[in-house]
């Protein structure tokens, strides 16, 4: 055996590095020596046998890919790049993610500051916590319309039934992975999500209701979720877990499966392509191939720097990952929201019953999953198949209404004082009315818009307040009159004790000193009974404190003067 020794004595040390280098990357490569990857770049014509097919069979990383594709489905259409964007937010997920990881724990001790640890002390820790959570709504958005566009383009039919099958799997398993990362934070908008989600296995129908009764299963899944009788630390290093190896795991597994099954019946054509009922996209021609090296790896490459450009200026300039306050389980927030992407779930439950509703969501799934099987049309050509496309837009509409469904804007039972009072001083976060300096809060009673020409902070708390006022002034609960009363400000409340409207609201700002250096803040609201004057409908107060030195806050209801 030659030894590279030997090779310096016979062709001199120059030489003898340069065939060394060509042996190793050709052994790294599956086949190509430097020649061939300086000629594939340049678009020169391979050499024959051509080298560039054997990484396709010899190498690790690219015998799930093809070694050449029709060249009908290198353009924009049909595929729009959705599945390579998909795998290459799987990999951009995984590597912030591992990042993240060392400077985390799973703990609800320490996982809140180990969040202001990463936005504060570690270099670059703020960009990469946005970068991987914009990475994660990007491949919720691309997996989704990924499979928008497989089912519009007709490629789940036959013989592509189990490749739309793991497909689906693979969208379920990404919306999982995703929501698990929310809890992870350990704050107000991550535990309260999560907490209403998890109450959805208390009313999980069983699945053989005469043998086992639906208490023994919701009993069981919630412990399995929560760790405990109550969301704590257990639930926090399961989710973790969940997070970080079981849904990655398992989205691994899928994923090559899926990239198997495409490279076995090869990327659908076009749909008016190929004659009706026949599928050509294993039989390319020779002169209609593009091979994967050079002409896709190169243009992957591209759409890689693109996209990296991409979620890397959205997540220095424009996009801010969301933290909230610590999570408090005895503090709930007054809007609990789920995630943008499971918000048509919430919207569901404010209609129907929740065991429906946690029932139906696994129907439905299974039902996406097995309808190639069902589907009898052989034709993938759009004119054909009117109805199915039909069909898919109303979906799609009813997605987005029942998204719209989940927000607080819809059906949510909530009084308009206390969303004044959450504008003007929140139970928890920054407002205007904390941040008036504590030698503007003299002891007086201030009316909403009132201006105060030496304390320029209060006068705009103060402004705000009338803003909030003439916002939610109108009922929020079924007043026929609510557009036009949103409009002109003018109208009545919502009592949301009665269900009933409320005229005259009465609302005032009072600030009265506590001791030395502590004062109380006090938004009040009232309004009397038009039939009886002596019969007050709500007498309420919102109380706050503030010290000099610090803020602190308390809050208490107050209904006819009893707390």
């Amino acid at each position: 055996m030659t030894t590279f020794v030997d090779q310096v004595r016979e062709m001199g040390l120059k030489q003898a590095v340069l065939v060394k280098a060509d042996e190793i990357v050709e052994r790294v490569t599956a086949g190509m020596n430097i020649s061939d990857i300086r000629a594939a770049l340049r678009g020169d014509e391979p050499r024959r046998p051509n080298p560039r097919l054997r990484p396709h069979a010899d190498s690790f990383w690219l015998h799930i890919r093809p070694s050449f594709y029709h060249t009908e489905v290198t353009h924009i259409y049909p595929t729009f790049r959705l599945g390579w964007l998909s795998t290459f937010m799987f990999v951009w997920e995984t590597i912030t993610g591992i990042i993240l990881m060392i400077f985390y724990t799973p703990s609800p001790l320490v996982a809140y500051s180990n969040m202001w640890n990463i936005l504060s002390n570690v270099p670059l820790g703020q960009l990469m916590r946005n970068m991987h959570r914009l990475g994660a709504e990007v491949m919720v958005v691309a997996v989704a319309l990924h499979m928008l566009r497989t089912f519009i383009t007709g490629s789940y039919k036959k013989p592509r039934q189990f490749t739309w099958a793991t497909g689906m799997i693979l969208l379920v398993l990404t919306l999982l992975l995703s929501f698990s990362g929310y809890l992870l934070p350990w704050d107000q908008l991550s535990y309260w999500a999560l907490t209403v989600f998890i109450s959805g296995a208390e009313a999980a129908p069983s699945p053989l209701p005469g043998i086992i009764p639906a208490e023994v299963i919701n009993k069981n899944v919630l412990l399995i979720l929560q760790g405990a009788p109550t969301l704590g630390a257990g639930g926090l290093l399961r989710w973790y877990l969940f997070h970080v190896l079981l849904m990655p795991l398992l989205l691994g597994i899928f994923f090559f499966v899926h990239y198997y099954k495409v490279v076995l019946h090869g990327l659908s054509l076009p749909p008016g392509r190929e004659e009706i009922g026949e599928d050509t996209a294993k039989r390319v021609p020779k002169n209609e191939r593009t091979y994967f090296i050079p002409d896709i790896l190169t243009s992957e490459l591209m759409w890689t720097a693109l996209v990296t450009l991409f979620l890397t200026a959205g997540s220095l300039w424009f996009w801010d990952a969301p933290l909230e306050h610590h999570a408090d389980p005895i503090v709930t927030p007054l809007h609990v929201v789920a995630p943008w992407y499971l918000s048509w779930s919430q919207g569901w439950l404010k209609l129907a019953d929740k065991t429906l509703v946690v029932g139906f969501i696994p129907l439905l799934m299974v039902a996406f999953i097995v309808m190639p099987y069902f589907e009898v049309g052989k034709s993938r050509r759009y004119a054909d198949r009117r109805l199915g496309l039909s069909v898919a837009m109303l979906f799609i509409a009813f997605m987005l209404v029942s998204n719209w469904m989940g927000t607080p804007e819809f059906r949510v039972q909530s009084s308009p004082e206390r969303e004044v009072a959450q504008e003007i001083a929140p139970q928890e976060g920054p407002s205007v009315l904390l941040g008036v300096p504590f030698d503007e809060l003299l002891p007086g009673t201030y009316e909403p818009g009132q201006v105060i020409a030496d304390r320029p902070h209060l006068t705009r708390a103060l402004e705000k307040f009338d803003e909030a006022l003439a916002l939610h002034s109108c009922t929020l609960t079924g007043n026929p009159e609510f557009e036009e009363c949103r409009v002109t400000g003018e109208g009545k409340w919502g009592n949301s004790f009665t269900d009933s409207a409320m005229p005259d609201p009465v609302a005032k700002l009072i600030i009265e000193d506590v001791q030395p250096n502590l004062r109380k803040l006090v938004l009040h609201f009232e309004a009397v009974d038009p039939n009886n004057p002596d019969k007050m409908l709500v007498d309420l107060d919102w109380v706050k404190y503030r010290h000099a030195d610090s803020n602190y806050e308390e809050e208490c209801r107050f209904v006819n003067k009893n707390c």
